[in-house]
């Protein structure tokens, strides 16, 4: 099981329920990676993906409280724990983490790798942030790739490996 995230230098990534920065890159790297796999996203995360629907080409997974909760192409999970199950457990193959804050809060320690993408930017005044991996000891810097410009933002691809699972 893998996370894919959108943070700002500092890890932030959610104000008032919604995702800092929309880019392209962003969706085109997540669309990548988890073609044909399974999507654990929170109900809340399923709003921020293009029309408001679940991606194409991929089981989704949606995590609510509501058990009368009907979402046409999801599945629906009581917490993050039922969704994990449902998915084939932390070793199963392409199973991907999408948000938002407080399913990474519990479902990060059993991922392998964080895809993150992270702008140059400082928001001001976050709500959600996700862990900053440099100063988690059992999280190491695997991959990061030279900044790209997209409209007013800077950005680039930074990928971590669990090592208490590596």
């Amino acid at each position: 099981m893998n996370a894919i995230v959108l943070t700002d230098q500092r890890w932030a990534i959610g104000l008032d329920g919604g995702p800092l920065f929309s880019l392209e890159a962003d969706r085109k790297r997540s669309g990548e990676l988890t073609e044909g796999g399974t999507v654990i996203v929170g109900h809340r995360n399923l709003g921020c993906f293009p029309g408001d629907q679940p991606l194409p080409g991929r089981r989704n997974i949606i995590i609510t409280p509501n058990a009368e909760l009907k979402i046409d192409g999801c599945e629906i999970a009581l917490n993050p724990e039922a969704a994990l199950e449902m998915a084939g457990g932390p070793d199963a193959e392409n199973v991907w983490i999408l948000g938002g804050g407080s399913v990474y809060a519990v479902l990060l320690s059993r991922c392998r790798r964080v895809y993150r993408i992270q702008v140059d930017a400082k928001v001001e005044s976050p709500d959600t942030w996700f862990p900053n991996l440099d100063k988690l000891a059992n999280w190491r810097l695997d991959f990061a790739s030279e900044p790209f410009q997209e409209g007013k933002y800077t950005y680039r691809f930074t990928d971590y490996v669990n090592t208490d699972l590596a």
